[in-house]
């Protein structure tokens, strides 16, 4: 078994200078919390993994460096979590491709024949924005987006549309990081036009959205069909999402007639989706069918994914469906959650190895369902979900991200046995298709990006789970932030209790692991430590 590398953090003049401040605690710049020495050690064993047959901007070699310069430090004593930060920010950066269009994320590490040009596809931008959007250098994904709306609709075959996305709302949630206006209002009219091309191309005569299983990326599945007009919870939720995001970036830029066109629309579709896509027998959001015009008779995993975006009531009725997520003839099994309820007679019967959705394990749904109980602990009330609830499906997760024993993330899984099942396909190595180190930085140690000028921190580190953590070297606001958890105090020589900094400063500070709001300091004039690290 790996047992990742522990270094000393904090030399003995450093922890003597710390002991002898008064008042609130300063990290000195040459000292981070988080060695650089705990990236190399991860990284010098991910590199050793393999032969490196495909390499893009960032190679290998130039890994270490690349990641040091732009991704969050983070350590804790959980190493299957801790492994599977680094290794899924490494894999990440295998897909950055620098290419005449500007730089683009790929989906696959090899060529796929549904790829797009320069080999993208759509399918999973949320996942990767999401991620992206804790990179130092904002370049990566100013350029990927920039050819999603402005490269990608010139081409002979636009592919944009060829999957339903969630796009709007990760252009606002990697604002609420980067603060970057600028970039907003350059997209807000294409983003605009993309919503109204939604609605003419999927918009039903009810108000609802509908999609083909496959256009959604989830071929093969119960509910789903190539040819029927079915209004899913995938695209509707996405749609309300997108909605919500041009209401508050129509707002943030003063288009007050377009925030309230948004406001209603989102508005519609939150009561539409309650009103035609919740079975309240199952007690589920389900797919309605073409065919009929009933709910389908099965529990999906995309029932979860109206929470991602907080779109239902706050009621003890829409949250039982939660219940669900902790249920063995639900979703729950060995390696993970699956796609759709165990209990059902078509669960697993559509044949393996041509990315059936019926059951198996996807970690793109695992990320989605994650946020969605991340959003539901955050900001709801009335249910039974727990924080050790969110933390078993984390850990679950992380620790399915493996294979023949070393880290690996590939397309789907078998429910029981964590079986990759697309096997030694080449195609499905560090598959792009899903997020992780944004669960941990953004749900598990809860930073909680917002537009003001406050740092928001609230975990979902269960109490007593563990003594120390640390999440270091995050550019938020132009600031470099650090989020640190020290029970006894002597793990980091900071002292007892829970703190926040920024730019080195401590900003927040309370004895027990609680939720935190504190106001950022004003920026420092002059090379700042976040723009040296930017």
């Amino acid at each position: 078994m790996h047992i990742p590398f522990r270094s000393f953090l904090t030399s003995l003049a450093t922890l003597a200078f710390l002991l002898g401040c008064a008042g609130t605690k300063e990290i000195p710049a040459d000292q981070p919390l988080v060695s650089t020495e705990t990236l190399s050690h991860y990284v010098s064993y991910f590199n050793a993994m393999e032969a490196e047959d495909v390499r893009n901007l960032v190679p290998n070699a130039a890994a270490e460096g690349w990641l040091e310069k732009n991704v969050p430090r983070f350590e804790c004593p959980d190493s299957t979590l801790e492994q599977a930060y680094y290794f899924r920010w490494w894999t990440y950066r295998k897909h950055l491709k620098e290419t005449p269009d500007g730089y683009v994320f790929t989906e696959f590490i090899q060529p796929v024949g549904h790829g797009g040009k320069h080999q993208t596809i759509s399918c999973a931008l949320g996942h990767q924005t999401y991620e992206g959007r804790w990179l130092h250098d904002q370049a990566y994904l100013d350029q990927f987006l920039h050819f999603w709306f402005f490269i990608d609709p010139n081409e002979p075959k636009p592919r944009f549309h060829k999957f339903s996305n969630w796009a709007a709302d990760a252009v606002y949630e990697r604002f609420l990081v980067d603060q970057d206006t600028a970039f907003v209002v350059s997209l807000l009219d294409s983003l605009d036009a993309d919503y109204h091309k939604w609605v003419a191309e999927k918009g039903m005569d009810d108000g609802l959205f509908y999609q083909f299983d496959v256009r959604d990326g989830m071929e093969e599945s119960i509910s789903g069909s190539r040819r029927d007009k079915n209004e899913r919870p995938t695209i509707n939720s996405y749609m309300y999402g997108n909605a919500k995001a041009m209401t508050k970036m129509a707002h943030l830029v003063g288009r007050e007639a377009m925030a309230e066109d948004y406001e209603r629309r989102a508005d519609t579709l939150k009561q539409l989706v309650q009103e035609r896509l919740w079975d309240p027998k199952a007690h589920f959001f389900k797919a309605r069918l073409e065919q009929g015009d009933t709910l389908a008779d099965v529990r999906e995993e995309i029932g979860f994914i109206p929470w991602y975006f907080g779109l239902p009531d706050d009621t003890p009725e829409y949250a039982r469906a939660w219940e669900q997520m902790l249920d063995t003839n639900g979703f729950a099994a060995p390696w993970g959650l699956t796609t759709a309820e165990r209990r059902h007679p078509a669960f697993r019967t559509h044949g393996t190895g041509s990315c059936e959705w019926d059951g198996a394990i996807w970690p793109f749904a695992t990320t989605q369902t994650l946020k969605g109980l991340s959003t539901l602990l955050h900001s709801y009330k009335n249910h039974s979900m727990t924080k050790d609830d969110f933390f078993e499906a984390l850990h679950t997760y992380a620790q399915a991200q493996q294979k023949n024993g070393r880290p690996y993330i590939g397309e789907y899984q078998d429910e029981r046995t964590g079986y990759w099942l697309k096997g030694d396909n080449p195609r499905s190595r560090y598959y792009n298709h899903s997020g992780f180190c944004d669960l941990i930085i953004n749900d598990l140690v809860g930073l909680r990006p917002r537009p003001d000028n406050t740092l928001e921190v609230s975990p979902l580190v269960p109490e007593g789970q563990w003594d120390w953590f640390c999440l270091d070297n995050v550019l938020y606001h132009d600031r470099i932030v650090t989020v640190l958890w020290d029970k006894t105090g002597e793990h980091y020589g900071m002292g007892k209790g829970f703190r926040l900094f920024a730019d080195g400063q401590e900003i927040f500070h309370a004895d027990h692991l609680t939720d935190a709001q504190a106001p950022l300091p004003e920026k420092k004039t002059g090379h700042s430590i976040a723009m040296q690290h930017r």
